[in-house]
């Protein structure tokens, strides 16, 4: 893969406004030979395990967990909070998503000297362009999530149905399965989750945000992005693929009773759907992206890493934690407690590890790590998130409803959630290009 790194650094201008107390916090702090508490905060499934495996191999450092909340928006609340009271965690998990924007309230410690060159060797250039910012590093990965296409294979076959290669071809089957039978559809659109056009999005070629001077660039209602705003509103409007708040409660109700036939999400979703639809093994498959002219084209949903919180208290044992729990073939198989786990890791020479210990049965058989590869393989270089993320999340989740409703139009929904990431990042102090 290549190492993209179109916005390695940015000014300096910018760097102080992303970087603004965010200065190295003590992590060479004397240890001796006392054994280190580490205090983990995580919502991801497994953590609990993967601490107490850390603590049964590394008898110097304890690793205290502490559930998080599921909803990330309570999540990233709380972590805000701890911040300013400057009581923290030593390691905090963080989507790609959030991290620019933890990183300009002043709130990740810059692990440069301590992981840089770990992030710099062991990682594709379109994971390090999500935790690498101002030629900093403020984060180690930990999973990539490459999108698929999930689809029941044999409804597809008793159909004769062909998986698409192009959105042309995607809209095709989208009518052609609806014509099959007219309460089966090939795909949801949400109305309280942006991430799926936030990444189809990507996959077209968008570039929400960048940097130009000493300033930040936001093209949310970018060309690419527009045309993947008309493309969705045309399948709503033609009612070729389902309303669904999210992939939670009506979404799985669908998918066990059969009138969901197909699906985009990430590499995780594969666990999930183990899990949740267990009696409906080996009825599933999965396949890339359609793109838009065939040529092999993938983003991301979702994904995270771990940060050392500004000011925690043991950030040396902090980062050996998260070392191992990022890059060390025994973290990975201990995320992998949980069979119904299908984590992709970020660092490719593990995807073997995580292989091995998800079984191929629920999937009739297939390989959905090759199909994973590939789609981590063509994930389209250059996306960057921004320092705002929880405004643009907010802005979409307002306005998403509305379009299904048929009150709103997507291509307008777009333009004004730009206007309110603007807005908000300029209500930040940051300086924004237009």
């Amino acid at each position: 893969m290549h190492r993209w790194r179109s916005l390695t650094a940015l000014t300096a201008a910018a760097l102080l406004s992303l970087t603004a107390a965010c200065s190295s916090g003590d992590s060479t702090q004397d240890t001796g030979s006392k054994v280190q508490e580490v205090t983990f905060w995580s919502f991801l499934r497994g953590s609990d395990t993967v601490a107490a495996a850390f603590n049964a191999s590394h008898p110097g450092i304890k690793v205290k967990f502490v559930t998080m909340p599921a909803s990330t928006t309570d999540y990233y609340n709380k972590l805000s909070n701890a911040i300013k009271s400057g009581d923290v965690p030593d390691v905090a998990v963080s989507e790609y998503t959030r991290l620019p924007e933890i990183v300009s309230l002043g709130g990740a410690t810059d692990l440069s000297d301590q992981a840089g060159s770990l992030v710099d060797k062991d990682f594709p250039g379109s994971i390090q362009d999500l935790v690498q910012l101002g030629g900093k590093t403020w984060a180690v990965p930990r999973d990539a999530s490459p999108m698929l296409y999930f689809y029941r294979k044999d409804f597809f076959e008793k159909n004769h149905l062909t998986v698409p290669t192009t959105w042309a071809d995607y809209a095709k089957l989208a009518a052609k399965v609806k014509s099959v039978d007219s309460g089966k559809r090939a795909g949801a659109y949400l109305t309280n989750n942006y991430n799926l056009l936030t990444s189809m999005a990507w996959q077209a070629g968008g570039s929400w945000f960048g940097t130009q001077g000493d300033s930040w660039t936001i093209g949310i209602d970018d060309a690419a992005s527009l045309k993947v705003a008309s493309y969705w509103q045309g399948l709503v409007d033609d009612d070729l693929v389902s309303t669904l708040p999210d992939y939670i409660d009506q979404f799985w109700t669908d998918v066990q009773k059969g009138s969901l036939v197909g699906y985009f999400c990430a590499s995780y979703c594969a666990g999930n759907l183990k899990a949740t639809v267990p009696d409906e093994s080996g009825d599933w498959a999965v396949a890339q992206l359609p793109s838009w002219d065939g040529t092999p084209a993938s983003s991301m949903w979702g994904g995270s890493s771990f940060i050392v919180p500004k000011g925690a208290k043991n950030s040396a044992a902090a980062l050996e934690f998260i070392k191992w729990i990022t890059t060390d073939a025994d973290g990975v198989k201990a995320w992998y407690a949980n069979d119904a786990t299908s984590m992709y890791p970020a660092r490719k020479s593990l995807v073997t590890t995580a292989k091995s210990r998800f079984t191929t049965d629920y999937f009739g058989g297939q390989d959905i790590f090759s199909v994973l590869t590939d789609s981590y393989d063509s994930v389209v270089p250059g996306w960057r998130w921004g320092p705002t993320m929880a405004t643009t999340e907010t802005a979409f989740d307002d306005r998403l409803g509305k379009v299904a409703g048929g009150s709103a139009d997507l291509t307008d929904v777009f333009k004004q959630v730009e206007d309110a990431t603007v807005k908000a990042t300029r209500d930040r102090g940051l300086t924004v290009a237009k």
